[in-house]
C-alpha cells in the first residue's frame, strides 16, 4: 500500500495526530500496536546487516519497535527536535540522560525545587558514581552562575517546578550553560510542548514523564528525552540497546493516542486552573496560592511570555494554620474532605487530583531539603482535570470552609 508523505511546515496540532511510522500493508487508520518481542528476518544476510546497524529494520523490541518509533517521532515533531528516545518512565529518562551525558568527576547544577525523586537520584544515587550535584534556587540566576565549576557538564531545570510552579528563564539559562561549555536539560513534564518548547529557546535536551500530561488519563507510565540526533539517537539510543530502559509497545501506543488530544486538554485544563486559582486566592482559609497564571505569581510575566500566555494545569496553595503540626492536620483535612478530587500524587490527568507534597512526592527528602524547596506542611497541590468547575469548588469548600 502506498500513502502520501506529510508536507513540511505543519503545525504542532496537526503533527500530534498525523506523525507516525508508515501504515502496514493492511492500511490501518489508527496506528498499529506491535505486541511482539522480536521480528522475523527475510534471510540471514539481512539479519546480520540489521543487527550490525548497517541496514534499517526491526530486530528486537528492546532495541526498536514500530509503535515506540511512532511515539518518538510524534513527540519529537511536536517538540521541534530532531529526534526522541522513549523510556519506561520519566525517572528512567532522567537516569538515561545522566548515564550517557555524565561520567565520574563531572558536576551538575540543578534546581533545588525539582521533583523529590529527581533530587534523590542526582544528589544521592549519582553521587555514588562520582557525579556531584549542586542544587540552587530555581529563580536565582546569580546562584546558577555562581555554582558553575570548570567540570560542570550539565545544567538541569524543571519549569514549572513540582509543586510550587517556580519558573526559570530557559533562554537565559541556555546561554549561561553554553558559555561554560555545558548542556542545558529541561524537564518539560508540567508544561508539555503545547505551552512551551524548550529546544526552541536553546535547551539541548528536553525530558518528559509521559505518565503525566502526555498520556493524560493516568493509564500507563512512560518517559522520553528529546534533542539532537548526535546526542539523543547516536549516544542515548546506542546505550538503550544495551541498558534496556526502553518503553513497552503497549505503553507507547497508549501515550501515542494521548498526544492526539494533548493540545485540547492542556488548553482546557489551563483555563479551568486559572479560574480555580482565582477562587482559591480569594478564600479566607487559603494563605497563599502558587500559580503562574496569576498576576500575584512572582514570575507571572515570564510565564505568560514563555508558556504562550497560559499557566498550566497545576496549582499549589498553603492552608492557614500555626505550626507544622496544625498545618499538616489542616492540609490533610482539606484533602480528606473531598469527594470528587482523587487523593493521588499523579498529575496531568483528566480527573482532578489532590495531594500533600510534604508527605508524598517529597516525603523522602529531609526536612532541610523540603524547607529549601519551600515545601511546608500546609501545602496542597492540585492538578486540575476536566470536571465542572462548580463541582471542584464545592468539593474543596467542604474542607476549607470547616477549618477552625
Amino acid at each position: 500500500m502506498t500513502e502520501s508523505t506529510l508536507p513540511p511546515g505543519l503545525h504542532a496540532d496537526t503533527l500530534a495526530v498525523r506523525e507516525a511510522v508508515e501504515r502496514s500493508p493492511w492500511g490501518e487508520h489508527s496506528e498499529a500496536l506491535y505486541l511482539t518481542s522480536s521480528f522475523v528476518q527475510p534471510d540471514c544476510a539481512t539479519a546480520a546487516r540489521r543487527f550490525a546497524n548497517e541496514e534499517p529494520g526491526y530486530t528486537y523490541s528492546r532495541t526498536a519497535n514500530p509503535t515506540v518509533t511512532s511515539f518518538e517521532r510524534r513527540l519529537a515533531a511536536m517538540e521541534g527536535t530532531e529526534c526522541a528516545v522513549a523510556t519506561s518512565t520519566g525517572m528512567s529518562a532522567i537516569l538515561l540522560m545522566a548515564l550517557t551525558m555524565l561520567k565520574a568527576g563531572d558536576h551538575v547544577v540543578a534546581s533545588q525545587s525539582m521533583f523529590g525523586s529527581t533530587i534523590r537520584l542526582l544528589g544521592g544515587e549519582m553521587a555514588r558514581f562520582g557525579i556531584e550535584t549542586t542544587f540552587v534556587a530555581q529563580t536565582d540566576g546569580a546562584a546558577w552562575q555562581a555554582a558553575i565549576r570548570p567540570n560542570t557538564r550539565l545544567l538541569f531545570a524543571e519549569t514549572p517546578t513540582n509543586p510550587l510552579t517556580d519558573l526559570c528563564d530557559i533562554a537565559a539559562l541556555a546561554a549561561l550553560a553554553h558559555a561554560h561549555g555545558a548542556l542545558l536539560a529541561v524537564d518539560n513534564s508540567f508544561a508539555s510542548p503545547v505551552l512551551q518548547r524548550p529546544a526552541q529557546l536553546g535547551a539541548d535536551l528536553v525530558v518528559y514523564s509521559g505518565t503525566k500530561l502526555l498520556d493524560g488519563q493516568g493509564r500507563v507510565m512512560a518517559g522520553a528525552v528529546c534533542g539532537s540526533t548526535a546526542l539523543v539517537d547516536k549516544v542515548m539510543g546506542a546505550f538503550m540497546r544495551s541498558a534496556g530502559l526502553n518503553l513497552a509497545p503497549f505503553n507507547a501506543w497508549v501515550v501515542l493516542k494521548g498526544l492526539e488530544t494533548l493540545s485540547l486538554r492542556v488548553k482546557a485544563q489551563s483555563a479551568a486552573a486559572l479560574e480555580l486559582a482565582r477562587w482559591l486566592e480569594a478564600h479566607p482559609k487559603v494563605a497563599r496560592v502558587y500559580y503562574p497564571g496569576l498576576p500575584s505569581h512572582a514570575q507571572h510575566e515570564l510565564a505568560m511570555r514563555q508558556q504562550g500566555g497560559l499557566g498550566g494545569s497545576v496549582i499549589a496553595f498553603d492552608v492557614v494554620g500555626e505550626g507544622a503540626e496544625q498545618l499538616r492536620a489542616n492540609a490533610f483535612h482539606v484533602a480528606d474532605s473531598t469527594r470528587v478530587c482523587s487523593i493521588t500524587a499523579n498529575l496531568g490527568d483528566v480527573k482532578t487530583t489532590i495531594t500533600h507534597p510534604a508527605s508524598t512526592s517529597h516525603g523522602r527528602l529531609t526536612e532541610a531539603q523540603r524547607q529549601a524547596a519551600g515545601i511546608g506542611q500546609g501545602l496542597i497541590r492540585i492538578s486540575v482535570g476536566l470536571e465542572h468547575l462548580d463541582d471542584l469548588k464545592t468539593d474543596l469548600s467542604r474542607g476549607l470552609d470547616t477549618l477552625a
